[in-house]
């Protein structure tokens, strides 16, 4: 018996080894800081719960959801788009639930995606997009994410020939893991770019309210024309520390959200309805309460950017998201150096290589570890010296 070629192909997911790193230290006993998985330890808010628990005693809701949502769910998401990025979208057609994004974003491909049929992926990115690519039987063409254009997509390094057999081109802003921001414009060009070459545009959203210092994220829904092609993903797990839930929803396109629809409802059964509705608590917290959340990520961010600057590390602090993005010390590759942090002062960092071959050269820390733990780590490095790096 031999197992699926796309089964054996599969590459490790990138936290199954951190996470395997992890506990093998702390079963000797060792006090081991992640800086690893980007799962918000502040609590899910206590209104967001009390919908659960309103929910969970409701007779409807033991039942078998419907793969689309629930209407108020859906109506509570375009409702959402309409007064965050000024979107207006039809909750019956242009709206479906997600149980989490991740498993949107990896049932996608098999919308667009026949074998052989070429997705345009940056690079680095979140691993899903490829995967799924993979699963549908496709392949996957990685775009560099340059530092010096500040992690954007640049749409003049794609070749000719690779967007004329493409079918899909993904993007994600905010940006997991560079932190990058982009701008209406950008998602103005990138609509144009994917009109000309008859590209489906998916957007990964999932961080646009995390975001600091007054910027605001706007929705690739914005852009002129994006209605025509666009499918964006969004999630509440960042938004309203809810990754436990498993809370997502897709919007744009109706064609587009309707094959998503079609591969799910043949897929899976639908979110719970009392997890919605505790979804549609969350979509209306406060905005006070959004603030303060981000108030926290945004200390938290300052701390690991000095922190990371006093080894005399490159780091640089980022307008959104949960993620500092940061150079290895010269002459060590990303795995390296998360393996010497690991080696010498227990504290877990993710290796940028694992986002991707542009993220060689590169680790990713999170600001999901509590403010005790970020000081702790840090006390652990002060005064550190790097050492020199392996010989190949």
């Amino acid at each position: 018996m031999q197992l699926a070629k796309r089964v054996q192909q599969l590459p490790p997911y990138l936290f199954v080894g951190i996470s395997r790193a992890i506990a093998e230290k702390r079963a000797k006993g060792i006090d081991v800081i992640s800086f690893g998985i980007g799962d918000p330890d502040i609590p899910t808010p206590d209104p967001v719960l009390d919908a659960l628990e309103k929910g969970a005693h409701k007779p409807a809701n033991h039942r078998y959801p419907e793969s689309e949502g629930l209407p108020e769910f859906r109506k509570a998401v375009c409702d959402f788009y309409m007064r965050r990025f000024g979107v207006k979208l039809d909750p019956a057609t242009e709206a479906i639930n997600l149980i989490g994004a991740k498993e949107g974003i990896g049932h996608a491909a098999l919308c667009f995606i026949d074998p052989g049929d070429t997705a345009i992926v940056p690079d680095p990115a979140y691993p899903v997009y490829n995967i799924g690519t993979m699963f549908a039987g496709g392949i996957t063409h990685y775009v560099p994410l340059k530092e010096k254009n500040g992690f954007l997509m640049d749409f003049a390094d794609i070749p000719t020939d690779v967007a004329k057999r493409a079918k899909v081109l993904w993007l994600n802003y905010p940006n997991n893991p560079t932190g990058a921001v982009a701008n209406l414009e950008f998602f103005e060009e990138a609509v144009r770019y994917c009109k000309e070459f008859d590209l489906y545009l998916l957007h990964d959203a999932c961080y646009t309210e995390v975001t600091y210092e007054g910027y605001v994220a706007p929705s690739a829904l914005q852009a002129k024309g994006a209605m025509d092609i666009c499918m964006e993903f969004h999630s509440l797990s960042k938004t309203a520390n809810m990754t436990g839930w498993r809370v997502g929803m897709a919007v744009g396109n109706s064609a587009m959200v309707n094959a998503l629809m079609r591969v799910k409802s043949n897929i899976d059964s639908g979110l719970s309805q009392a997890i919605q509705e505790m979804g549609i608590a969350a979509i209306n917290l406060p905005q006070r309460w959004l603030d303060g959340n981000n108030a926290i990520y945004r200390r938290r961010r300052d701390r690991v950017v000095r922190g990371l600057r006093d080894i005399g590390l490159d780091a640089v602090a980022p307008k959104a998201g949960l993620y500092i993005w940061t150079k290895t010390p010269p002459g060590y590759t990303s795995a390296d150096f998360a393996r010497v942090l690991l080696d010498e002062k227990d504290i877990v960092v993710t290796p940028g290589r694992g986002y991707g071959p542009a993220g060689e050269g590169y680790v990713r820390l999170s600001l999901t570890t509590p403010d005790e733990r970020i000081e702790e780590g840090f006390r652990r490095l002060k005064g550190w010296i790097v050492p020199p790096p392996p010989i190949k």
